[in-house]
């Protein structure tokens, strides 16, 4: 039972798609080779840092309305991809267990797959996030700009790799996203928000479940299949370039984000206030965006 996911196809006009467009058909469905991501990815920084030059001598863009509606349209369908990721997830985590819902090959379902491939296209929407702070005049932070271009490939990795365990940081990412792009909705129209500093903690605390869960997925994967004799609890599905990529983006991914951490708010001079500045920030107003 899908009772999100069968509502959804009930009542929203869908039209009749091809297999390419609902699952990851490598070489036929869109963004699937090498040849479109890469060049996409170059693209991407050849645009904003374009667009930094033409601003040098300009005033700064508001942009606020198409801004919030970037920021609602991102918030708004990272819950309800969470709520149906999490419908596929729960009652198969209920009746397996931990280790099955996350290493299992039987977890890697048409259902998953597609959502996984809706997240993989949503990375691209988010670099228009880098594209908004370039024409606002806003500093562009080399995490900023590393997080978004590599996400993106990330996502592109794990769906070549089938890797059954990425349901775990796509979920949680899509839940810090919900609230991030809230924020910045917020923010953009004038709000003030006192949690700023907690919704980076939050962005900190999901890197480190995430590598819990695919360090614990990687090591599995090995001793099963080359260590047999050390304790684990069997294989992990996935392929071992995916896992090895996985473990280490998402581990240089803490690390920035602590470093930002300590710079937005324990490195101000003594006596002021914590403030973000061009080296710390990345979107201007304190909040790591990733």
């Amino acid at each position: 039972m899908a009772p999100l996911a069968d509502f959804i196809l009930k009542n929203v006009p869908l039209p009749s798609l091809p297999r390419h467009l609902t699952s990851y058909v490598s070489g036929m469905t869109p963004m699937s080779t090498p040849q479109e991501v890469f060049p996409t990815l170059a693209a991407y920084l050849a645009v904003i840092f374009g667009i930094q030059a033409l601003m040098k001598n300009r005033k700064p863009m508001k942009l606020q309305y198409l801004f919030q509606l970037h920021n609602i349209i991102l918030s708004s369908g990272s819950l309800v991809l969470l709520a149906l990721i999490v419908e596929q997830v729960a009652p198969r985590f209920w009746k397996g267990g931990l280790f099955y819902s996350m290493c299992h090959d039987e977890m890697w379902i048409k259902e998953l797959e597609f959502y996984y491939l809706i997240n993989y296209y949503f990375k691209y929407l988010e670099l228009l996030d880098t594209v908004f702070l370039a024409l606002k005049k806003k500093p562009l932070a080399f995490l900023h700009v590393f997080h978004h271009s590599a996400t993106a490939l990330l996502c592109y990795t794990q769906l070549n790799g089938r890797t059954s365990i990425q349901w775990v940081p796509i979920s949680i990412n899509l839940l810090v996203h919900v609230i991030m792009y809230y924020y910045y909705y917020a923010t953009a129209g004038g709000a003030r928000i006192w949690w700023k500093k907690y919704l980076t903690t939050l962005q900190i605390v999901q890197f480190v479940i995430d590598l819990f869960a695919v360090y614990f997925g990687t090591y599995s994967y090995y001793a099963a299949n080359y260590f047999p004799h050390v304790p684990h609890l069997g294989s992990c599905a996935g392929t071992e370039s995916a896992a090895v990529f996985g473990c280490l983006l998402l581990s240089s991914y803490l690390g920035l984000f602590i470093n930002f951490y300590i710079q937005t708010y324990k490195a101000p001079a003594k006596g002021k206030k914590p403030v973000a500045n061009g080296k710390a920030t990345t979107n201007g107003n304190g909040v790591a965006n990733g």
